[in-house]
């Protein structure tokens, strides 16, 4: 009888961990509130947790400072190309510009200055030499290729971590991403 009861309660144990434990694996995407407009995104819970993960990484980045003092440097005025919007200021990387993509490195930061003058981290950008890259197929992160730019070298990608852009996830451009001086670059 008493071996009955300790095999009946180890199976009540096993259910209850079972039960917990699929419950705790289903939550992740379901608790992702933390960046509204952002997340949950329609590309599914990879991608939402490549998402968190840049997000963890480039926290410390909120500052033009910040990024500066980790080897980030300037590299862009204000990239515009309107009506699609705008990308903002770039302050890239350069020790990690190589075929390596990696979701806590990103090659570079974008910046969108505010009114008062501050800045606003709303993304990143993956970049990748067009010299280093000897595939045929383009680089690729987060299930997305790289879009190939001869003019200026490099296959990259912009991912909008900080910043909801209503043109989709990893759209070059933000409608609602605004360059304030007239010194702003033009595509």
């Amino acid at each position: 009888m008493r071996t009955l009861l300790i095999a009946w309660l180890f199976g009540v144990m096993v259910a209850g961990l079972v039960l917990v434990s699929g419950t705790a694996a289903q939550t992740p995407a379901k608790d992702i509130g933390v960046a509204p407009g952002i997340l949950p995104s329609s590309f599914g819970d990879a991608v939402d947790r490549d998402i968190m993960t840049i997000r963890d990484a480039t926290a410390r980045f909120k500052t033009t400072e910040a990024a500066e003092a980790a080897g980030y440097k300037r590299v862009t005025g204000c990239v515009q190309h309107q009506p699609a919007g705008a990308m903002g200021y770039h302050f890239q990387n350069d020790a990690l510009l190589d075929t390596t993509l990696d979701l806590e490195h990103p090659e570079v930061l974008v910046y969108e200055k505010m009114p008062d003058g501050t800045f606003q981290l709303n993304g990143i950008e993956f970049l990748v030499p067009i010299s280093a890259w000897k595939s045929t197929e383009p680089p690729r992160i987060m299930g997305q290729a790289l879009i190939k730019v001869d003019s200026i070298g490099f296959w990259f990608l912009h991912v909008w971590t900080w910043k909801p852009n209503p043109s989709g996830l990893f759209a070059p451009w933000n409608p609602d991403v605004k360059c304030q001086e007239a010194s702003s670059m033009n595509h």
